[in-house]
């Protein structure tokens, strides 16, 4: 009896050391007696975890299985070994950032319960189109998506570029994989040998059919994008239909060749191609940053009109220039965006090269405004007297830079006059080099890149028109401006000898132009396939800053946001671009 009284007694002192431990050291479990009489830890049964709340914002964190419901700290606790799903849901105006602690990104958070856990979910206030403090647009001369971009979907595949769906030349896109996929290049007929100048190009049945390729010449002779021409590219046999073959190009560079004296008589230059080697700065940029495959002019017209789009959204029905006859003898009366900010009180201005112009020397306002197109409009010729210092040099673009006094909205005119607006070229006498053009190009947008203005701005780089060059996307439906039909056609002109048809009117884009978004919100490596014409620019500067619409065409634009992530801006710290080449071959009388 005593032995037994005697080991009953140590066993309750034992267990009385094993209920201590526990009361003492909850977290450790039950403690067991191994077999060398050393102790070791029972697994618990549970643990916690812990959600907290952080950002600028606000939100709410949910688990499946139940448990967690909280803002802006709560915990629960899980049985070992369960998997627990967290969610985040932002409040009102708010947007989540992401997860830190036992998670990292923006999905749900998922967590199996096998030791206390804490998980931070950041909310922060959700950014808009009002982080941009400076939108500045510049359009070059003359280049259609195809003869600039057409290679990009290689040049992707070539130097470590995730691959995106951009139509591009058919011949450069992969056989398998995003659509569009491969196909051969596309061709045009071309002119019958048996009809060489001074007869006019003749396609018929004889006319060997020419096929895109690379141009070697960073100089090629003029294409015209003028109303004539652009109706025919549209549909040589039937340019006043609803049908687009896009089989005109090579006739009207042809035609136009044979009446101006051009060396290239055949019109095989509207066929030609820059590759990434020819125009580098441009295809990184354009792949860094944000582009687009379905980015057209306003209008099936020459440049003047098209930049009268490009700052109010209308031409007011001229398809020429102010002065090419009756039809077009005054100024358009049509607001500009100009106009509308400065109402608005909202700061602009436009800078001009002045390089190879009287103005080099006369830097007046009076002088400067006869190198940007606003001069077209009544309340342009106001500025001089009016709004003087809302006009300047690039020279003032640049100390604009660095002092940190870059307006909200700034147009960059095309510096024509020196040579480097990327134009084709007007005469075999001024050879006008695409290279050239692309480093000025660089040149300004490096330094934007640089500045201290750099952290909430936009640059939106495009192109006028086309020029004729070949596109094989055809103009879209859009939106008559005004409802005005086309005010100046000349006698013999295409619908303008008592026939009509769909694309007689303003209810059509132009065609396709390159597009590259910059900015530090822009989208990384981004393809939009929007169809939008450059009147988007203008849609874009009304959402920002809250103006109305100029005319119908902006009106049913979008408003471009598409192309930017505001909440997680990836280029803060921009990119370094390569230099852009100069060192290519420039000559007019022979091709490629």
């Amino acid at each position: 009896m005593k032995r037994h009284r005697f080991l009953f007694v140590v066993s309750m002192l034992a267990l009385a050391v094993v209920l201590n431990n526990v009361l003492n050291n909850p977290g450790r479990g039950l403690l067991a007696q191994s077999a060398s009489g050393a102790a070791s830890a029972i697994p618990a049964t549970t643990y916690e975890l812990t959600v907290t709340l952080a950002g600028t914002s606000t939100g709410t964190v949910t688990s499946s299985p139940t448990g967690i419901t909280c803002s802006p700290t709560c915990s629960a606790s899980f049985n070992a070994g369960t998997a627990v799903t967290l969610t985040a849901t932002p409040g009102k105006g708010a947007f989540f950032t992401g997860w830190s602690g036992a998670c990292t990104g923006r999905s749900t958070c998922k967590v199996v319960m096998k030791a206390a856990k804490s998980v931070t979910a950041t909310f922060n206030v959700n950014q808009t189109v009002n982080v941009l403090n400076h939108i500045i647009f510049m359009a070059q001369e003359n280049r259609s998506v195809d003869n600039y971009l057409g290679e990009l979907r290689s040049y992707w595949k070539s130097n470590g570029f995730a691959d995106r769906s951009f139509d591009g030349l058919p011949q450069f896109n992969p056989t398998t994989g995003l659509a569009p996929l491969y196909g051969p290049p596309p061709t045009n007929p071309g002119c019958d040998p048996a009809y060489p100048p001074p007869d006019d190009c003749t396609e018929d049945s004889a006319s060997p059919n020419i096929a895109s390729y690379q141009l070697t010449t960073q100089c090629t002779e003029n294409t015209s994008p003028s109303w004539n021409e652009s109706h025919e590219n549209w549909n040589l046999d039937a340019p006043m239909s609803g049908t687009a073959d896009l089989n005109g190009y090579v006739w009207t560079a042809a035609h136009d060749a044979r009446n101006l004296g051009y060396y290239d008589t055949n019109g095989i230059r509207a066929m030609g191609y820059y590759e990434s080697s020819n125009l580098n700065y441009y295809y990184y940029m354009a792949s860094e940053f944000a582009t687009s495959d379905r980015w057209f002019s306003p209008a099936m017209v020459r440049t003047e009109p098209n930049r009268e789009y490009l700052i109010a959204a209308t031409s007011q029905g001229y398809a020429y220039p102010i002065g090419t006859d009756s039809g077009d003898e005054n100024l358009l009366t049509a607001t500009t965006i100009f106009q509308e900010l400065q109402t608005a009180g909202i700061s602009w201005k436009i800078y001009v090269n002045t390089d190879n112009t009287a103005c080099a020397s006369n830097a007046t306002p009076a002088c400067l405004l006869t190198l940007s197109y606003v001069q077209n409009f009544s309340w342009g010729q106001t500025i001089p007297t009016g709004y003087p210092d809302n006009i300047a040099t690039m020279t003032q673009f640049t100390t604009d830079l660095q002092n940190g006094t870059l307006p909200s909205v700034a147009q960059i005119e095309p510096a024509s006059a020196a040579g480097l607006d990327e134009h084709g070229s007007d005469s075999d006498e001024y050879p006008v080099d695409v290279q050239l053009g692309a480093s000025y190009v660089s040149s300004i947008v490096n330094a934007l890149m640089a500045s201290t203005s750099w952290k909430d701005s936009a640059f939106i780089l495009t192109y006028d028109e086309s020029g004729a060059l070949y596109d094989h996307v055809a103009p879209q439906t859009a939106v008559s401006p005004d409802g005005i039909a086309p005010v100046d056609l000349m006698p013999g002109d295409i619908c303008n000898n008592g026939t009509t048809g769909p694309t007689c009117n303003f209810v059509y884009t132009g065609y396709r132009v390159p597009l590259i978004v910059i900015s530090p919100y822009a989208n990384e490596h981004y393809v939009d396939h929007n169809v939008l014409d450059t009147t988007a620019i203008l849609k874009l500067i009304e959402t920002r800053f809250k103006l109305s619409s100029l005319t119908k065409r902006d009106a049913a634009q979008k408003n471009m946001t598409s192309f930017f992530n505001f909440n997680e801006p990836p280029w803060m710290t921009p990119p370094t671009p390569p230099t852009q080449t100069t060192s290519g071959a420039c000559y007019l009388n022979t091709l490629p």
